[in-house]
């Protein structure tokens, strides 16, 4: 909690989520409604407040007493899929000269999105010097980076109504990417373009057209196109001559502006499924000789481009992973930089939200420039404008359909 917060307030809040166990927050309960016989000591509940608070100032001095001292080594995976469980060993070791009883692993202030699963496996005694294993499992449903609390290893003995142990373990973060189905055939219009700087765009090595022979020099072009070998061998200069490339460039823009003053600590239902969609898509032209640029309109425009051994797919989901949705219409600040790109583009797939005037307008941009278009838009209701009659490869999807799996040609 933040410094600002007074003392009492936090370490009431301390007690509450880390120092007493579900039992033990039950018998706080039974304490304090036994609490209200405390004005006589005739009445038969004032004996079970008794009892009660004794067996608490019981267990508050054996966890004084026989709190462990404990060292904790292990980590946890760098990467796992939504509604995937994190899975993990920590070795304790006991560095007291007492054995040290019911040791468990604990992490206070998980995101609403985790579930710690591993809470009740115990290791029941450790003695002097020993080690021991116990595994981490937690549960995250949605997609994103987290940065865990600390993992607190700690004793629920006696009684297991509170857990003693000061030793805080940091965790690293874990990228959790965007659940996906594989789709076996992704057909999108295709051709060749010109584009610009030619294999260097896709393959970051330098400018290296295609060499395709030599001709005589002729005055005004780069020294650097010499071939001072063939130079020497016929009396004359002579210039090596490249061509350049011609390919296949696929855009996919992904649309996340949902009008909403919030977002639901579940997430939106539709952003999730366009992700997956979008996941699903580019790992269907990935293995493709194309060369893909996704584009995620939100906040700010998201630029990452994949294919001919640029970067991995799993570039590809770390991108979708962090992926933000926008409360505000980012079409109209960020469409000119989208617009830039159309003229080296040769098919555009547009994975949308709802079909409105923005929307269009940028459909249009891409049309104008050339660009084939594959229009894809995953909603349950119909969206706020008809949709184009004109001919146009467009796709409707449910979140249903999505989530489901089973699409194998798109």
């Amino acid at each position: 909690m933040p410094r600002y917060v007074p003392f009492t307030v936090r370490y009431a809040r301390y007690l509450w989520q880390y120092e007493l166990t579900p039992a033990g927050r039950f018998l706080f309960w039974s304490v304090l409604f036994t609490s209200t016989g405390t004005a006589t000591v005739i009445m038969p509940i004032y004996q079970i407040f008794c009892v009660l608070f004794a067996a608490y100032v019981v267990v508050w001095v054996a966890n004084a007493v026989y709190r462990p001292k404990l060292s904790c080594t292990g980590s946890l995976p760098r990467r796992i899929t939504a509604g995937q469980t994190i899975e993990a060993e920590f070795e304790l070791k006991n560095l007291s000269w007492r054995p040290a009883y019911d040791l468990m692993l604990w992490i206070v202030g998980l995101p609403p999105q985790c579930k710690i699963l591993s809470a009740d496996l115990v290791i029941p005694r450790l003695g002097p010097g020993e080690r021991g294993k116990l595994p981490l499992l937690v549960q995250v449903q949605r997609r994103g980076i987290y940065q865990l609390p600390d993992l607190r290893p700690h004793s629920t003995f006696p009684f297991n109504l509170m857990r003693s142990g000061s030793l805080r373990v940091p965790l690293s973060p874990v990228l959790v990417v965007p659940n996906f189905h594989r789709i076996r055939d992704v057909v999108v219009p295709v051709g060749l373009r010109y584009q610009p700087g030619g294999i260097a765009l896709s393959s970051h090595v330098g400018e290296s057209p295609e060499y395709i022979g030599n001709r005589e020099y002729v005055p005004g072009e780069p020294a650097r196109r010499l071939d001072f070998r063939s130079w020497a061998r016929l009396a004359k200069p002579v210039v090596r001559e490249y061509q350049e490339e011609y390919y296949c460039r696929i855009a996919l823009i992904l649309d996340t502006h949902i009008p909403a003053r919030r977002q639901p600590s579940d997430g939106f239902r539709q952003l999730e499924a366009a992700i997956s969609l979008a996941a699903s898509i580019a790992d269907g032209l990935s293995t493709s000789e194309h060369v893909i640029d996704i584009f995620a309109a939100g906040p700010e425009l998201y630029v990452f481009r994949a294919g001919r051994n640029v970067a991995h797919f799993d570039n590809v989901l770390e991108i979708l992973a962090s992926v933000d949705w926008s409360p505000r219409n980012p079409f109209e600040s960020i469409g000119p930089a989208i617009s830039d790109e159309l003229t080296s583009i040769t098919t555009t797939v547009l994975v949308l939200l709802d079909w409105d005037e923005s929307r269009e307008k940028l459909t249009r941009e891409a049309v104008e420039a050339g660009c084939e278009i594959k229009l894809i838009l995953v909603r349950d209701t119909p969206p706020t404008r008809p949709l184009p009659t004109e001919a146009m490869d467009i796709t409707v999807l449910t979140c249903e359909q999505i989530e489901r799996g089973g699409i194998d040609r798109l």
